[in-house]
């Protein structure tokens, strides 16, 4: 969805924005912000870690409290009951399930499992993504929200072609949404790795690349066997590689079908005025 002039956006009486970037740049802080101005803010996570991937996550929270005999015994009885507490800013129940390869003494999981798991999130996140036109539709009739905004995970740009108009992600969001580029920097880049490092977020890899770097950080670290990677070593080491690999791929996304702004730009927005403001400044440089 992209705009003749500003005015066109400035003035519109409904107002959809899909905004993409790195994980950590702004999105989330972005959304819930603009609440308070009456958008609507649909998640793309919690979609994933509700409807598609919510009883993935239960059935692994009871698959663990089956191995203690008390909680087990409870469980065949239902005298319990478990339930996964995400929410917008917290992920950690997706990100527990999406887990890590590597030794399973530190917590890791096998290979072949964890790519697995890759898989249902990436038919997860596409099914998500597709659901934006409903929600929007959803946002007006049940709650009469003109405005909406998407808040898409980092790995947005590993389910789609960012060069192909006939995507099918791509073809969706564009045509019922305006794409918008949170473009970070590398002092950002750096800041979100040692984020990271603290707080792991649920991370998705493109399968070729996974296996690429799999094999590239035991050939760096002279480990022969899966079963000896240390999981939190590859997972910091892996987000950064990923992270690098996308940034040329989210800017090819805002070239080909929509607009950006600069996260430090973004970071000075306080209201929603603003930002329809900063979005006008965006349409205006793409035009000239």
């Amino acid at each position: 969805m992209l705009f003749k002039n500003a005015d066109e956006f400035v003035k519109s009486s409904r107002r959809a924005v899909t905004v993409f970037g790195m994980a950590g740049v702004g999105k989330t802080r972005l959304s819930n912000m603009l609440r308070a101005s009456k958008w609507f803010h649909y998640s793309a996570d919690y979609r994933i870690g509700t409807r598609y991937m919510g009883e993935y996550i239960v059935d692994n929270f009871k698959r663990e409290a089956m191995k203690v005999p008390f909680l087990a015994e409870l469980l065949r009885s239902d005298s319990i009951y478990i339930s996964s507490n995400l929410t917008f800013d917290n992920l950690d129940p997706l990100s527990t399930y999406l887990g890590t390869p590597g030794n399973p003494e530190q917590g890791g999981l096998k290979l072949e499992e964890y790519q697995r798991r890759q898989e249902q999130h990436r038919i997860s996140e596409i099914a998500a993504l597709q659901d934006v036109p409903h929600f929007i539709e959803r946002a007006k009739v049940l709650y009469d929200y003109d405005d909406f905004i998407a808040d898409t995970g980092g790995s947005l740009i590993e389910v789609i072609d960012p060069t192909d108009p006939e995507d099918p992600v791509i073809k969706t969001l564009a045509a019922s949404t305006t794409l918008l580029y949170i473009r970070g920097t590398e002092k950002d880049a750096s800041e979100l790795v040692r984020r990271f490092k603290k707080s792991p977020k649920p991370m998705y890899y493109r399968p070729e690349f996974l296996v690429e770097k799999w094999a590239e950080y035991k050939q760096i670290n002279g480990i022969a066997k899966d079963e000896q990677v240390d999981p939190a070593g590859f997972g910091a080491w892996g987000f950064e590689a990923l992270l690098h690999d996308r940034l040329p791929r989210y800017q090819a996304l805002a070239d080909n079908f929509g607009y950006a702004v600069e996260a430090s730009d973004l970071a000075m927005v306080r209201d929603g005025d603003e930002f329809v403001d900063l979005m006008a400044a965006s349409i205006e440089k793409r035009m000239r």
